[in-house]
């Protein structure tokens, strides 16, 4: 998840902090519409 957060600093902008928020939002977006990719979504984002 760290190159992610990099990736997510560089090109966007972000600070670290914002960049983590970002991809928990996502995260939590994909759970909610997609209960049956909680897994993959943990494994995808490092949790």
């Amino acid at each position: 998840m760290q190159e992610l957060i990099q990736k997510l600093q560089e090109e966007a902008g972000l600070t670290e902090a914002q960049a983590r928020q970002a991809i928990t939002t996502v995260k939590n977006f994909v759970v909610d519409k997609f209960p049956m990719l909680e897994s993959a979504a943990d494994k995808l984002f490092g949790e």
